[in-house]
């Protein structure tokens, strides 16, 4: 084993809970007896140091100022550890993983998201697992570097890139998905790294990156849509940016008041991104006649990114830039590995 210095980052959720022998009642865990509780961590040879949030939060509550809290820790303790792993809610582990990809420009060391559906005090807890595993993912080195150099979510035996990750199981361990994007590594009896998947970033000094512009919003298409319900979303003037879930492809019904309000919102300055709602496969605007008509009305194609991943990089672009133009070249752009680039559709 190296001796590779790790960060937690405890930002709250269920694994951060335990069972009270006497009560059964789940009680907050005190990280700072992380080793009490799991002597296994002292096999390995990492110095492991703890960062409490000072108020624990649920991950519904998460929002941008819980990112740049993360982000903050991350760049203050950067040289001074290897890795780090972030302890967090699974609800909303995939918002915050694909929001601190973007923030994190340079990142040569693995942050990896982790959490539990079962607290750590409960005897069949997942979260032991996860967060021994997430610990070791974060330590590994290559010929003295990190193999992980990235934003990633471990969970259930599987790292996945955190920006092509999305939360499909609500009662299952394996809570987690990559439909698009293969695993970054699955742990068996051994660690077994896909190393071709593996991003590297082309910069290699970290800067973090912290404003978003959270003015956005999404509009899922629906059968039965009514212009009179519709039409007022368009006319908030402190909307920046849409995201729009369409059918399969990115196909829309032919409805003419649609596209009118569409071409007119774009003209207006609004960015306007298509991702479908189904969680495998890819935008492809054009492909069929019902999304011809959105290419023509200035909607850009989101290609394969996540829900997740689309909403926090429009916020962290329009964060970014006041110029539209500017975010809508960007958002067709590969910034963290979180698409595929055009080229290959």
């Amino acid at each position: 084993m190296n001796n590779s210095a790790i960060l937690l980052i405890y930002t709250g959720g269920t694994i951060g809970m335990m069972e009270d022998a006497a009560s059964g009642t789940l009680m907050p865990f005190d990280f700072s007896h992380l080793m009490d509780y799991l002597p296994e961590l002292k096999r390995f040879n990492f110095a492991i140091d703890v960062v409490s949030f000072d108020d624990p939060i649920d991950s519904s509550d998460v929002d941008v100022v819980t990112w740049q809290k993360i982000a903050q820790i991350i760049e203050v303790n950067y040289d001074h550890f290897d890795g780090f792993v972030v302890l967090h809610g699974t609800d909303t582990m995939a918002f915050s993983a694909s929001a601190l990809s973007f923030m994190l420009e340079g990142l040569t060391k693995p942050v990896i998201f982790t959490g539990a559906q079962l607290p750590i005090g409960k005897l069949r807890t997942d979260g032991k697992e996860n967060l021994i595993t997430a610990i070791e993912l974060a330590a590994a080195k290559r010929n003295g570097e990190s193999i992980i150099q990235e934003v990633a979510i471990y969970f259930e035996s599987r790292l996945y890139r955190g920006n092509r990750t999305h939360k499909y199981n609500t009662e299952n361990f394996d809570a987690f998905e990559s439909a698009n994007f293969p695993a970054l590594a699955e742990a068996g009896i051994h660690l077994s790294y896909s190393h071709e998947n593996l991003y590297r970033s082309e910069v290699k000094t970290l800067a973090v990156k912290r404003d978003f512009d959270s003015r956005v919003a999404i509009l899922k298409i629906f059968p039965g849509m009514r212009e009179e319900m519709i039409a007022p979303f368009f006319n908030n003037s402190e909307l920046k940016g849409l995201i729009i879930e369409t059918f399969g492809s990115g196909n829309v019904p032919t409805l003419p008041w649609l596209v009118s309000l569409l071409k007119s919102a774009v003209n207006r300055g609004l960015v306007i991104l298509n991702i479908s709602q189904c969680n495998k496969g890819f935008v492809e605007q054009g492909r069929y006649e019902t999304s011809m008509s959105l290419r023509e009305a200035g909607v850009i194609g989101g290609a394969d990114m996540t829900i997740e991943s689309a909403i926090t990089k429009m916020m962290f672009l329009l964060g970014q830039s006041n110029q539209p133009e500017v975010v809508r070249e960007r958002l067709m752009i590969p910034l963290r590995g979180e698409l595929t680039s055009f080229s290959s559709f």
